[in-house]
């Protein structure tokens, strides 16, 4: 690489480039990463100085400074020497750190600060960050792992570099990593483990990471676009509704929704708004496969009745917490959106705070396709009828008196009826009457002698009234009979498609009750649907949805009774009497939903008193050996002291007094733990909580152990006390050490390299105790070194009569852990496995820290 020379431009250098190396978390690397950059940029002759690296005492990161050039500090606990940086004038400073805070009476506050003067000195700078170190993400951090960071950077610093490059490995590899002594010391290895570098806690870190990369390469993308003049759509990257008519374009819509969603990392709503009188509507093949289509993306899909679409629409969007709104653009023609601006345009006038995007679609410059069962509802056709009864009327005498000279009276004649038949169409018979009376008279006025006068001079002016009054009557009674007809085979398709979705929910739901009542809710626009059930006189809400749900039926704005004892309680608003009839059929299918769930209940109970009793079988035969071998132990070492015949020295009688103790120990221990999970089985566990000490409980749990058993305890005095039984919890430790110890020991082959750094540690203890808090709770976790668990097995060794990969004879019945997490969970806590890095098993026992009172 040829060195870069810096030329001055209007008497101000070039500024420098800053390289970021951006990390999910300490250790994933990223400092050796930016040393081994440092390097190679070295080893292509370009001048390279460490301004300052901190190694944290890690050997693999302090060996690759060597080669490199150091700018030396006055003091090693001073910061970075900005002025030799200056003074030197390299091509390349490494700075690591970049959110670090320099101590006071430095030049600067901030190391970024120092970073941005070598920039403008027109010296690259490479340097790292850890995403917790964002000043926009600082808050979000906190609330993943309970710890504030003090140290942070400016968001708008990092995004002005010109390269940021994602250093990352996974959260296993970064827990070997620390397990091994690769980025802390080992006296706080345990506690990284059981604090910050959780799994969980990592995750979270890394796809915070992750997605903050992703939106600056967008922002990278749109500025490369920009640049380019690229206005080709490149489709790259809250909560999110997309509203759907059911025309053809619906499918496109959801599509282009699902995008926005994704470019956000929101959840999708799809919504269709059914009209309650079911014009315009929907075939149900349509709307299952927009449903499927909806399923394809990962939505939901909705549906909401509503005659006034952009309200139910908005009302819909408001009770979700929507942030963005996505529909289509109108497929009338502009003639049409003159006199009725359309959905679009209402739905964003009345949005608010939400969004709102318009998706064009190739359907757009189609026109709306008019169907019979499509004519304007009556609020629209009795205002237009009159209008029309009016104006047609006056256009047809118009056109007459214009070409009187070339049209006979028949073609007049012709013109009022055919106006008189077109006001019937659209107005229904009161126009009509109207347009027919009003064409009549012009035509008798204008067009039959004598004329200018309203004189009947003939029969035959007459029989044209008449004919005109009949006609516009017949025409009238014949539209507003088809369109009666019409609405009724619409709103029948509606309800129609709303039983189908409730039984659907009532068949294919986990929970159909609750589900069935919000999909009323919904469906109806109500502020809450609640099942009520009268049981002995009084009123029960047996379940319920939305906030304020009745108690009674007299507190609802709409009952609907189910049966004599069973009403669904429906506020929010007074519906329509139309409404009626689907709701009938909702409340039938929420008392279906109801039986569903009281016989899934009633097959519960009867699964566990299966298990119950397969449990007493298990019980039965896992005791079967366990209780007879300490028997049989005490039977002949009792037989042998009591034998007259035998002659036994010291020694074998005290062994076999000590074979008894020990027999009868064991003995007891079952016994007790038998005892324990029946009382846990019935729920006769009640623990008296107190403030308890770890230290306290682990001194008293040891007691018992095996003077021979290595345990290692690190638990300190000073950690607060946790609210907890006393006597359960040393029950607790007792089990989960004993447990440990007994399943996990050193095989041989772990007793070749522990730590993974090549070298044998044979003084490794069989079990660690160590305590640690973090947030509101302080955390045991008891260690062990052994072969651990099968994969996908954390859970199953709670289980009662679980002894997973056993592969000897080792005693017990598998009730240890289970009954430790009975008592753990009676106590508001909470038992875990993880497997101990490096392997083994390692339980954890969560509990939350006791209130401090004052006196």
């Amino acid at each position: 690489m040829a060195t870069r020379t810096l030329w001055a431009v209007a008497g101000k250098r070039k500024r420098g480039e800053l390289r970021i190396y951006f990390g999910a978390a300490p250790g994933v690397g990223k400092t050796f990463a930016m040393l081994g950059e440092a390097h190679r940029r070295r080893d292509r002759g370009t001048d390279v100085v460490v301004g300052l690296v901190e190694t944290h005492g890690r050997e693999n990161t302090a060996a690759l400074l060597d080669g490199l050039e150091h700018l030396a500090r006055r003091r090693p606990d001073t910061e970075l020497d900005v002025d030799g940086l200056l003074a030197r004038k390299p091509e390349v400073a490494v700075v690591d750190e970049l959110a670090h805070t320099n101590a006071p009476g430095s030049r600067n506050a901030k190391r970024w600060q120092d970073v941005e003067e070598l920039l403008e000195a027109g010296i690259d700078v490479l340097s790292t960050v850890n995403v917790q170190h964002l000043e926009s993400l600082n808050d979000v951090v906190e609330r993943i792992t309970g710890v504030r960071q003090r140290e942070t950077v400016p968001d708008e610093v990092v995004r002005r570099a010109e390269q940021v490059e994602l250093v990352d490995i996974t959260p296993e590899a970064l827990r070997r990593r620390l397990a091994h002594g690769n980025v802390y010391a080992a006296h706080r290895i345990d506690a990284a483990l059981g604090n910050y570098f959780r799994v969980g806690n990592l995750t979270a870190l890394r796809e915070l990471a992750l997605l903050w990369v992703a939106d600056q390469v967008d922002v990278a993308l749109q500025r490369y676009r920009s640049e380019q003049r690229i206005t080709d759509t490149w489709e790259t990257r809250e909560r999110v509704v997309v509203a759907i008519s059911g025309g053809p374009e619906s499918e496109t819509l959801i599509r282009r929704a699902r995008r926005v969603a994704a470019r956000a990392g929101a959840e999708l709503m799809v919504v269709h708004i059914m009209r309650g009188d079911g014009l315009a509507g929907v075939s149900p093949q349509l709307v299952a496969g927009f449903r499927r289509v909806t399923e394809d993306v990962g939505a939901t899909f909705h549906t909401v009745v509503g005659d006034d679409v952009p309200t139910a629409l908005l009302d819909f969007a408001r009770g979700v917490n929507a942030t963005q709104l996505v529909l289509g653009t109108s497929r009338r023609s502009r003639l049409a959106r003159v006199f009725d601006e359309g959905i679009g345009a209402a739905t964003i006038q009345a949005s608010g705070p939400i969004d709102v995007h318009m998706v064009t679609h190739d359907e757009a410059r189609r026109g709306r396709r008019w169907r019979w069962g499509g004519i304007p509802r009556d609020r629209v056709r009795k205002p237009s009828g009159w209008v029309l009864a009016a104006l047609l009327p006056a256009v047809v005498t118009a056109i007459g008196l214009a070409g009187r000279d070339g049209l006979s009276q028949s073609t007049d004649l012709v013109g009022f009826f055919l106006a008189t038949v077109v006001v019937a169409l659209v107005g229904g018979l009161g126009p009509a009457l109207v347009a027919a009376f009003l064409g009549a008279g012009l035509l008798n006025f204008f067009f039959t002698p004598p004329y200018h006068s309203l004189t009947v001079a003939t029969p035959a002016n007459l029989v044209t009234l008449v004919a005109m009054l009949v006609a516009a009557g017949l025409v009238a009674l014949v539209v507003d009979r088809a369109a009666r007809v019409a609405e009724q085979g619409a709103r029948a398709r509606t309800e129609a498609a709303l039983l189908a979705s409730y039984a659907r929910t009532v068949l294919t739901s986990p929970f159909p009750l609750a589900r069935m009542l919000e999909k009323v809710r919904e469906n109806f626009a109500l502020e809450s649907v609640a099942l009520l059930e009268r049981r002995d006189g009084e009123w029960e809400r047996v379940a319920c949805v939305g906030p304020r749900p009745c108690s009674e039926p007299d507190e609802a704005d709409v009952d609907v009774p189910v049966t004599a004892d069973v009403h669904l309680a429906l506020r929010g608003r007074t519906l329509p009497a139309a409404d009626q009839r689907a709701l009938e059929a909702a409340a039938g299918q929420a008392l279906m939903a109801l039986r569903q769930q009281r016989m899934a209940a009633e097959t519960a109970e009867a699964q566990r008193r299966a298990e119950t009793t397969e449990l007493r079988t298990a019980l039965l035969s896992a005791v079967g050996h366990d209780l007879r071998t300490p028997l049989t132990s005490i039977k002949a070492a009792i037989g042998s002291l009591r034998d007259a015949d035998l002659v036994l020295s010291e020694e074998d009688t005290v062994e076999l007094l000590e074979t008894v103790e020990v027999s009868a120990d064991r003995l007891a221990g079952l016994i007790d733990n038998l005892l324990d999970s029946s009382r846990l089985a019935t729920g006769a566990v009640v623990p008296q909580l107190r403030a308890v000490t770890y230290d306290e409980v682990v001194a008293r749990a040891l007691a018992g152990i095996d003077e021979r058993a290595t345990v290692s305890v690190d638990v300190a005095e000073h950690l607060p006390p946790v609210l907890a039984d006393l006597g359960l919890l040393e029950r607790v430790v007792a089990n989960v050490v004993d447990n440990a110890l007994r399943h996990g020991r050193l095989t041989p082959r772990r007793l070749v390299d522990v730590d993974g750094d090549g070298r044998i540690n044979a003084d490794e203890p069989e079990v660690a105790v160590r305590a640690s808090a973090y947030g509101d709770r302080v955390e045991l976790r008891v260690v062990d070194h052994g072969q651990g668990l099968p994969k996908n097995t954390a859970s199953a060794v709670f289980a009662p009569f679980q002894r997973l990969g056993d592969r000897d004879a080792t005693p017990g019945i598998g009730l240890g852990l289970s009954v430790a997490k009975g008592f753990v969970d009676a106590m508001g806590g909470a038992l875990t496995a993880e497997d101990t890095p490096g392997g083994g098993l390692t339980i954890v026992i969560s509990l939350p820290i006791a209130a401090v009172t004052t006196a």
